[in-house]
């Protein structure tokens, strides 16, 4: 990893790091949700991204802003891959400049190295002063896009594929995918109950994830209208979901 970063606020990134880690061992937690600014830079002077991304490479998922169902889609994620891939908790941006399906996924710099496409840098994050985070485009590939989220008691789960595409730079942990319609997904979001927030894997964990709703009481809510497919998957029949 490249490192644009004094020596003295590389020590605290690796001081959170470690702070993190004995929390997480002390209260047997599986998933870290932190309080990512401002607070932090004013205590430390430093973003917490990369110590993020360290402990989200151990398979720790650490997500921002305080987003505890962001934590919890972290960990259902990674647990529909056998724990085998790294999840990527992201903002929802903007859209693609050529693609009308194509999207963002971005945050200040909290993915885990291993889904970088590049060697990742430790710098300062765009809209913030204060270094310490990491920034590398993510692999393309086939994704799994997820958000657990809930209102007055009823939770559900959105999901739905996706594909890494090509597209402008930017700072951050960052990575332009390509949905089968944007339109249908942005309605999704919009109208709720989910926020900002989602969570990427590479390969495809749709068929999982749908089944686990089932038991743990949970409503699927797929952007794309392939529950069918989803449905004759799971029953042992040969599916295609090459629509993206």
């Amino acid at each position: 990893m490249n490192c644009d970063i004094a020596d003295n606020l590389l020590e605290n990134v690796a001081a959170l790091k470690c702070a993190m880690k004995n929390l997480v061992n002390k209260y047997g937690c599986k998933a870290v949700a932190i309080q990512c600014w401002n607070a932090l830079q004013e205590v430390i002077g430093i973003m917490p991204c990369a110590a993020n991304s360290l402990m989200n490479e151990e398979g720790i998922p650490v997500v921002c802003e305080t987003d505890i169902h962001g934590a919890i889609t972290s960990l259902m994620v990674e647990a529909a891959g056998m724990n085998e891939k790294r999840s990527m908790f992201s903002d929802w941006t903007v859209r693609h400049p050529d693609n009308e399906n194509g999207e963002l996924l971005q945050h200040c710099g909290p993915w885990p190295i291993s889904v970088a496409k590049e060697k990742p840098t430790i710098c300062v994050p765009v809209a913030f002063e204060h270094n310490g985070a990491v920034s590398a485009e993510a692999e393309h590939g086939k994704m799994t896009l997820a958000r657990f989220d809930g209102d007055n008691g009823e939770y559900s789960l959105l999901l739905g594929h996706a594909k890494g595409i090509d597209g402008p730079f930017t700072k951050g942990t960052y990575v332009w995918v390509e949905v089968n319609n944007l339109k249908r997904l942005e309605a999704k979001v919009v109208e709720g109950p989910y926020i900002h927030h989602c969570v990427a894997i590479h390969g495809d964990v749709v068929p999982v994830l749908y089944e686990a709703c089932k038991y743990i009481g949970v409503k699927p809510d797929l952007y794309d209208p392939i529950e069918d497919k989803v449905k004759a998957y799971l029953h042992g029949e040969d599916v295609s979901f090459d629509e993206v």
